[in-house]
């Protein structure tokens, strides 16, 4: 038996670092949407106790470093399953970009799992499983659009944004997200204003999430790596409605309502960034929540 998820990226409309928790992890606090650039997750049913991790992409681990690993040993040890699954991840979304595509993939095979190994563990039940495994999992468990406190695992549901195209544009460096918290400095930081930009996706104003948008770990990101800079400058010359940094980077990306300035910001970045993709919001959860 075979069955197929599908795992969506998800942009940082919103990132915010209040302080350092005494657990060593930082109290954050994100408005997060899911945009339709995805990983195709194929999970095959296996008679024996085995998982097995299958990608075409030589940067996708097979053992415990892959997230979709450990999201499928979390099951089968939390809930005595002996069978096993042969896990294929077919990807789409950059890796170590900042658009949460490793636990986006976690998130698929608990999904996915559920089923398959016929578990019938409820969504909210599922999402704190996933808050085991990272931080931006229980949000790719639940999808569509959220504020996420704590680690990233208390989410609740926001409003999706307005229609618009996102061009995303990912640079050819990698970005140490330790390095990037380490270096954060929460006193001088700019911080965004969280509740403007959950009132603007309460109103379904455009032009205020564009006005609202904002990610406390940006300056850090482009002091290390300038290209990430360049990246937000090319975009916005170009006529995006906004620019910002997802997560700890290095993925830029640019919102625009109109196709065609999205096609421009996407034209005016060939040559300057490998990596660019031109989709559109997906902003609300799935039926299955």
């Amino acid at each position: 038996m075979k069955l197929m998820e599908k795992a969506p990226a998800k942009i940082n409309l919103s990132l915010d670092v209040l302080h350092k928790r005494d657990d060593g992890f930082h109290e954050v606090e994100m408005v997060m949407t899911t945009v339709d650039l995805a990983d195709r997750i194929e999970l095959e049913y296996l008679d024996e106790d085995r998982i097995i991790i299958e990608s075409e992409n030589r940067f996708v681990p097979n053992d415990e470093r892959n997230l979709a690993f450990r999201a499928a040993k979390l099951l089968k040890d939390k809930y005595g399953v002996s069978a096993g699954v042969r896990i294929f991840i077919e990807k789409n979304i950059p890796v170590a970009a900042g658009l949460a595509g490793g636990s986006s993939d976690a998130a698929a095979v608990l999904r996915g799992l559920n089923r398959l190994w016929e578990l019938d563990i409820d969504t909210s039940e599922l999402a704190l499983l996933g808050s085991e495994i990272g931080s931006d999992v229980t949000f790719c468990v639940l999808g569509g659009t959220g504020l996420a406190k704590g680690r990233g695992e208390k989410v609740t549901e926001l409003p999706a944004p307005p229609p618009c195209w996102v061009v995303l544009a990912k640079p050819s460096i990698g970005v140490s997200t330790a390095t990037v918290y380490q270096k954060l400095d929460l006193e001088t930081a700019e911080h965004p204003q969280t509740s403007a930009m959950i009132d603007a996706l309460e109103k379904g104003d455009f032009d205020q999430v564009c006005q609202s948008v904002g990610n406390v770990l940006e300056y850090v990101t482009t002091r290390l790596h300038p290209q990430v800079n360049q990246i937000k400058d090319q975009m916005s010359q170009a006529g995006a409605d906004a620019v910002l940094m997802s997560g700890s980077g290095p993925t830029v990306f640019a919102l625009a309502q109109q196709e065609t300035r999205a096609q421009r910001i996407y034209n005016s970045l060939k040559g300057f960034c490998e990596e660019v993709y031109i989709v559109r919001m997906l902003g609300n959860r799935p039926d299955t929540c």
